[in-house]
């Protein structure tokens, strides 16, 4: 949709994921369910961790505030992705965009820093275990916590306000299903080479970053694996990091693949796809992952179950339910 020069663009226009009438109806059901999961998981991962005492050390506190960063993250895109796919008209006005591009940006940034934050308290469990309480203690997991939002909203800041304050007096038309910087740049008359300078630097200073504590933190790890003598403290130390891998992978994966590629101008369902997993997917897999392949949360999970079962086990049926 195109408007005249002379006319400063209110709203932006997506393109969705599809025209498909069939594939809209299959697609609205299926991200429906997965937001349902998303959201039970992560809130009743946090649940478990804040109130069993097993669970009361850095790694759970950490993980805990991954799931609720994984609520509001998937809440920031799948809620209007399902609407756009009912809709006729999918649009959001410009101020609704800068404000999802906003906390877009910065959940996703503490997300990348929660999850190097993770990694440094895995070495510090694996590589110095005796030092582990005296190092991880609650002041300084605290202190982690805080500087991830913090930074995060910031750099946020930094970019919502550089691309937004540009001048969109030509194409409406964002080709794709969220408000996404490099998108809705490209549909300024002004000047972006400066947004584009900030975003890149941005971008790949946090993700640099993140990844080298990562890739240090588990290269230190490794290592101090391999000279262990025993067989069973090694499955136990590699054990304890598989849940926290799995979910780099997959979160660093789909990020990379969409970001740290070429630039082009087209913008194609692969692109979209990969956009999905990470806005979507990725924060509904999360808690699954912890919840599976943790034995400490399985079993407090399965006492739960167990627990509750026993409750409803015992309550009396409601009168008249007797055959006389």
């Amino acid at each position: 949709m195109d408007v005249t020069n002379q006319t400063k663009v209110s709203e932006f226009v997506f393109s969705g994921l599809t025209d498909n009438m069939k594939l809209k109806t299959f697609l609205f059901i299926l991200f429906l369910h997965v937001y349902v999961v998303t959201i039970v998981a992560n809130l009743g991962l946090v649940a478990i961790v804040h109130n069993a005492s097993d669970l009361q050390n850095p790694m759970y506190y950490f993980l805990s505030f991954l799931s609720l960063v994984d609520v509001f993250y998937s809440s920031i895109i799948t809620p209007k992705m399902l609407c756009d796919l009912i809709s006729i008209k999918k649009t959001i006005s410009f101020e609704g965009c800068a404000l999802q591009f906003f906390f877009y940006a910065a959940l996703g940034s503490i997300e990348t820093l929660l999850l190097s934050t993770m990694s440094y308290d895995r070495y510090v469990a694996i590589c110095h275990p005796l030092h582990y309480v005296s190092i991880m203690t609650k002041k300084k997991c605290l202190r982690l916590v805080l500087l991830s939002f913090s930074m995060g909203f910031l750099q946020s800041s930094v970019q919502t306000s550089c691309a937004f304050s540009l001048q969109f007096c030509l194409s409406n038309l964002v080709n794709h299903f969220y408000c996404d910087a490099p998108l809705v740049l490209r549909l300024s008359c002004s000047d972006t080479s400066t947004c584009d300078m900030v975003t890149i630097y941005i971008v790949g200073a946090l993700a640099i970053g993140s990844l080298m504590t990562i890739l240090v933190s588990y290269s230190l790890i490794i290592y101090s694996v391999t000279n262990m003598r025993s067989t069973e403290g090694r499955r136990k130390a590699f054990s304890t990091c598989s849940s926290h891998l799995m979910c780099v992978f997959i979160f660093y994966g789909t990020v990379l693949f969409t970001y740290m590629r070429p630039p082009s101008t087209v913008f194609t369902v692969r692109d979209k796809v990969a956009s999905i997993f990470y806005t979507a997917v990725t924060p509904m897999l999360n808690p699954l992952i912890y919840s599976l392949r943790n034995q400490n949360v399985r079993g407090i999970i399965i006492q739960s179950v167990h627990r509750f079962r026993g409750l409803y086990s015992r309550v009396p049926p409601p009168c008249g339910s007797y055959s006389t």
